[in-house]
């Protein structure tokens, strides 16, 4: 099902579930989502992990920025986990606090200063009061030195009793090993950086199952842990994506899994979203960077019949004073061409031109997202919908 599905059902909550809500409530529902998904004071915070080792600038470095419980029960108790912090750099530091996001986790850290090469650790524990429901809960540290937060995130799923792995990992099987699915994606990945997640798999068959990967694509990392997984039990399935300077925007990655020695003939897809990186920029720099200002971040096309094409432009301004690129252009719909403008000097005005097929689109509502990877640091994403109702 297409991802403008999803957003039409956002776009219903937003103008609180009326069902014949003006086209002017639709739009400023439409530009409210658009600011929430831009700017990040507004968004949830962003995922981030590494099947290997997560490094934050040039200070610190973490095992991991994510831990997946998997699936448990009421009855299991308070569940603990603990994440390793190296200082990299050149200086001591020091984490000098760690806040929940609810009353329902609790952390100990490291209190006294590490010195360079030295590692630290943080602590959380999830009470598991809540009852049988999926939870994701995160703890931001603040580390002196390091200019910016860092995200790190429990989650798992309660169910009022233990289920058997065949019900819980039968989605997808590949000989004996079960799988929730053949997709998985990470978060955003910041140019010069790396971004990765984690997820559980289970070896539904009654010997020890080997699980390795082959045919990786560049820049992508694939591991199991344990890598022999024992007869009924889970592993950990680590992957991490490497930012390419060539790659802008949204990427595929895959990976095939190696059964016990044998190549498995499904692929295991890893969607990732490269985007600027500007948190070593100076204020000075900042304030000198482009400024990409649209005329509208919603253009609606109306109503046509199905197979009609459709062809916008989403307009712009460059409001700052060093020239615009416009990276990339993804789309949650099929059918989408456009064009991509070359580099907008400063204090100048640029188009997008765009056209949908929309006989490739389901009959109803339509709201296509359109995301832009741009050298703004004030806007290096950009959320542009098109949208109308196909007959």
């Amino acid at each position: 099902m297409m991802k403008h599905i999803v957003y039409s059902a956002l776009l219903l909550a937003a103008v609180c579930g009326c069902r014949n809500a003006s086209s002017a409530e639709v739009k400023k529902a439409l530009q409210d989502l658009s600011q929430t998904v831009e700017n990040p004071t507004m968004a949830i915070a962003p995922e981030e992990s590494d099947a290997e080792a997560v490094q934050v600038g040039d200070v610190v470095e973490f095992d991991k920025t994510v831990h997946d419980f998997g699936d448990i029960s009421v009855n299991d108790g308070p569940l603990s986990c603990t994440f390793t912090v190296k200082n990299i750099g050149k200086e001591p530091i020091a984490i000098y606090e760690v806040v929940t996001s609810c009353g329902c986790t609790d952390a100990q850290w490291t209190r006294e200063p590490l010195q360079p090469g030295k590692t630290g650790t943080i602590s959380a524990t999830y009470k598991n009061e809540d009852g049988p429901i999926p939870f994701d809960k995160t703890l931001t540290v603040y580390i002196a030195g390091v200019g910016k937060p860092v995200i790190l995130r429990l989650r798992g799923v309660v169910h009022e009793k233990q289920k058997p792995l065949a019900e819980l990992y039968g989605a997808e099987r590949i000989g004996n090993l079960g799988l929730k699915g053949l997709t998985y994606k990470v978060p955003n990945v910041l140019q010069g950086e790396s971004s990765s997640d984690e997820a559980k798999v289970a070896n539904l068959g009654k010997q020890p199952l080997k699980l390795t990967f082959t045919d990786l694509s560049p820049n992508l990392t694939v591991v199991a842990e344990p890598a022999t997984i024992p007869a009924g039990k889970t592993a950990t399935l680590r992957y991490s994506v490497k930012a390419d300077p060539s790659t802008w925007g949204r990427h595929n990655y895959y990976a095939t899994p190696v059964i016990n020695g044998k190549k498995a003939s499904k692929k295991l897809e890893i969607t990732a979203l490269t985007r600027g990186n500007f948190d070593s920029w100076s204020a000075e720099k900042r304030k000198n960077a482009a400024q990409c200002i649209f005329d509208e971040s919603t253009v609606s096309f109306g109503t046509v019949t199905a197979g009609t094409p459709v062809e916008a432009a989403f307009n712009f301004t460059n409001k700052g004073k060093s020239a615009l690129t416009i990276h990339s252009l993804d789309a949650d719909a099929e059918g989408l061409t456009y064009t991509l403008p070359a580099d907008t000097p400063a204090q100048k005005k640029g188009s997008i031109p765009v056209r949908l097929d929309t006989s490739r689109l389901p009959k109803g509502e339509t709201v296509v997202m359109i995301t832009l990877t741009t050298n703004c640091p004030a806007r290096p994403l950009v959320n542009l919908f098109l949208v109308g109702l196909v007959k």
